[in-house]
Parts: structure tokens; sequence; C-alpha cells
């Protein structure tokens, strides 16, 4: 195995880095009273997260599949919803999963149980057509998104519809940014490999971790998950992930590395849950999963 360390480059204030050079000396005198945990989120669900628990095939949720037929709402095709069954912790955000360009909703029908037995509300989606471009593939997120917070759906109960995210592989990322460019009060935004011939996503108000792949041909980083990452420029926080040895097509199958990092970036930004925090800063810079990973060092 590859372990050499991962890249990492994170954005801080010179003015941090320099309070951090001033009180070196006195950490060394004396060792630092522990930093009492902040206040809890309102929306923490489930127990504190571990490596374990957030590469484990399911979380402590038990959940249920609910198919959403064509016809069921406005502006999208049809779908799948994977809903926690536990209704004593309150609601749950809502993520809406879109595939690829000529890829079935099969493809991306792992994150839904996934995401699902976590805490969230998933819809994963099959497109109006396998064809469909990036902006139509936004589209279609935001209405899946507007059908689980209407009242036609079976799960409303359990959906907050103040916290609502986006995710998708391929064009269906490209979509992810196109989603998150028009609704700037989504609370997250997951691109996977994405693909878009626009690389300008200073529109974008929405924390956005994008996912790469080493060897991907198809959208290659150097042309979309970098220059999409460095067009955030509005983002309150970001990140960019490349996964070592792995190609275009390898978010359409389950994957650990894929699952914690997108477990954690939705915990962290969806339910305001700081638990999540150590798994993004500092930097996983040991991680023999990833090649690189650039950040903004969420809520630093």
């Amino acid at each position: 195995m590859n372990m050499r360390p991962t890249r990492v480059l994170s954005v801080l204030p010179a003015a941090v880095l320099a309070a951090g050079a001033a009180l070196a000396p006195a950490a060394s005198a004396a060792a630092a009273p522990p930093v009492p945990r902040a206040a809890a989120s309102p929306y923490e669900r489930g127990p504190a997260p571990s490596e374990e628990s957030v590469t484990a095939a399911e979380g402590p949720f038990e959940f249920e599949t609910i198919d959403v037929p064509a016809g069921s709402g406005d502006g999208f095709n049809q779908g799948t919803i994977y809903a926690p069954t536990d209704r004593s912790q309150g609601t749950f955000g809502a993520i809406a999963v879109s595939p690829g360009f000529v890829s079935p909703e099969a493809l991306v029908s792992w994150y839904g149980p996934r995401l699902a037995s976590q805490g969230f509300v998933v819809m994963t989606i099959e497109t109006n057509t396998v064809l469909d471009l990036p902006a139509m593939r936004g589209d279609q997120l935001l209405a899946a998104l507007d059908y689980l917070a209407s009242d036609d759906n079976p799960v409303r109960d359990r959906v907050d519809p103040e916290r609502l995210a986006v995710m998708g592989h391929s064009m269906g990322g490209g979509g992810t940014l196109e989603a998150a460019s028009r609704r700037t009060d989504l609370r997250a935004a997951v691109p996977l490999a994405p693909w878009n011939l626009t690389s300008d996503w200073s529109a974008v108000r929405t924390p956005t971790m994008i996912l790469g792949a080493q060897n991907d041909f198809i959208a290659a980083n150097g042309l979309h998950s970098e220059p999409f990452y460095e067009g955030l420029t509005s983002a309150p926080e970001k990140a960019y992930a490349e996964l070592e040895n792995t190609g275009h097509m390898s978010f359409n199958t389950p994957n650990d590395t894929i699952a914690k990092y997108s477990i954690a970036w939705m915990k962290r930004y969806v339910d305001d849950d700081t638990r999540y925090e150590r798994f993004l800063c500092p930097a996983p810079s040991d991680d023999p999963a990833l090649i690189e990973y650039r950040d903004t060092c969420p809520g630093g």
C-alpha cells in the first residue's frame, strides 16, 4: 500500500499562524487546560462518531425504503426515499442525489441506505432522461427537495425543510453545483467527480465538498473538479478530496472513503454537528486513501 502523506492545502489567516508561533513557548511551559465541548447542536442525531461508525456499511438508524413513482411530484421523474424510522429525535435533514450521464438511479442507490442510516432523509432520483445535462439535473434535484419538503410525500413529518442538501455524480455532480448556485440557502453540497462546462461557481453560498478520482479520464480533475473548487469563491467553507487509485465510475459502488467524507460533511453542515469536524479539520494528512486534500478548514 502506498502510505505516502496526503498533500494538504489548507487556507489559514496569517494572523492565526503568527499567533500560533507566539504562543508556542507558553504551550511548552505548561499544558493548556482542557477546552470544554461547545453546546450541542439541536440537530445532532445519533451517538458520537468514530472512524468505525463513519465507514460502516450502515449507521445507527433503522430506515425504511419508499418508492416514489413517476407523477408523484413536479419537476422530477421518479425516485426512492430512504428515511429513518425513529421519530423520537425530531426531524432530519434531507438530501437529494442525482446519477450521472446515461446512468440510471440504481448506480447511486447505495448512498440512500448509507446516509439514511446516519440520520438523514435521502431521495435518489431517476432523471427525466439519461441524457439530461447538468443544468437540468440541478432543476430536478431542487424539485426532489421541494417534494420532500411538501405535504405530498409520505415522510413529510420527518423532514426539516430548513435543512436541505444536494449530491450527485458526474453530470449529477455538475447538477449539484447548479442547484447550489440557484438556491443559496441549501445547507451542504457534495459533487462527486462533477462534470460541467462552467468553472465559475461564485454564486454558490453553500458549504461544498468536491470528491475527485485520481484516474478520472471522463471528468478529468484538471478540467473539472479542481477548477470547480477554485471557482467556489463565495462558499463559506469548501474542500476538495482526491481519492487515490480510483476512476470516474468508482462513485457508483459502495466505497468507505467516499461515505466517510460525505457523511462527515453532511453531518457538519446539515446538522451543525461539530462532533464530525475532526474528520475534516485539521485536514486529513495521513489518510492513505487520499492523494490530495484542499480545504478552508471547516469551522476555522
